[in-house]
């Protein structure tokens, strides 16, 4: 069953775009992750592999950073991302309230990207990045609400995703706005996969990929945190030398310095992990 879906759309006029969306209510806080981590997320993060050679990580890059899933209008297969701060607005609309999980994640995310600034707004004007939180009965008529009824049935027919993200660039190929839609009552493992893996794709990333077996951007793949793997896709996409609009020509002539730096920023936490995976071990 499919859990996580991504698209993205174009807009020259991403201010007429943002003004069709819902003013929504903000509840806002943090709480301690770790806390709240279920013991099959704890399990999965104690299993997962960190150690990946340079081919490995960039087959993986270049496939999910420059594909998309669900694409509206010419494929371009140029680097997306948002080139300033990304403030992000917690819309919500469900019960039971994880406004603070969510909170928790995206301090999460933003712990583990060296050059993404990523925070929380309670100013919905000023938000680039809008995460609605629903109930899953609500899942579908909250999709036609954001992405407008035509879009809506072709990521239905699509896609048939459980969680969603989508985002607007502009001619530059820089993200001017993201939605995630993610439900709040479908299981604590579900709503933490979805978060992770729908934040993140509205970071850039928005292709999913069945090739690669050790990214959350794949169908068959779920995690629940933020995996190593993914952490190294994360940190190449926003290294200042990788810029919005890059070709794949353009990248690949700078992979061998970014990488070099990426491996150095994640050093400590592949180091962590082995510890981690030492203590769990009989």
């Amino acid at each position: 069953m499919r859990i996580g879906s991504a698209v993205y759309w174009r807009s020259s006029n991403v201010g007429v775009l943002v003004a069709a969306f819902f003013t929504l209510a903000v509840i806002g806080g943090l709480v301690d992750q770790a806390a709240a981590e279920t013991p099959e997320i704890s399990n999965r993060r104690s299993a997962q592999r960190t150690d990946f050679t340079d081919l490995e990580i960039r087959d993986g890059f270049f496939k999910i950073a420059f594909g998309a899933e669900l694409q509206v209008g010419p494929r371009a297969d140029r680097i997306r991302r948002y080139d300033g701060p990304v403030r992000v607005f917690i819309a919500n609309r469900g019960k039971p309230d994880r406004s603070a999980d969510l909170a928790a994640i995206l301090a999460d995310i933003r712990s583990h990207i060296a050059h993404l600034d990523l925070a929380t707004t309670t100013n919905r004007r000023s938000a680039n990045l809008v995460v609605t939180l629903v109930s899953a009965r609500d899942f579908k008529r909250t999709v036609r609400t954001i992405f407008g009824p035509g879009r809506a049935r072709q990521i239905q027919n699509r896609l048939n995703p459980e969680c969603i993200s989508g985002f607007a660039k502009d001619e530059y190929f820089r993200i001017q706005h993201a939605e995630v839609i993610l439900p709040v009552d479908a299981g604590e493992f579900t709503f933490f996969n979805c978060a992770y893996e729908e934040v993140l794709q509205a970071l850039g990333p928005i292709n999913d990929d069945r090739s690669v077996p050790w990214t959350m951007f794949n169908d068959d793949v779920q995690m629940g945190f933020f995996d190593v793997y993914d952490q190294y896709l994360l940190n190449i996409l926003y290294d200042p030398r990788v810029r919005p609009g890059m070709t794949k020509q353009e990248v690949g002539a700078l992979w061998p310095e970014v990488l070099s730096t990426v491996r150095t920023q994640l050093s400590p936490t592949i180091a962590a992990s082995g510890r981690d995976l030492a203590r769990s071990a009989p």
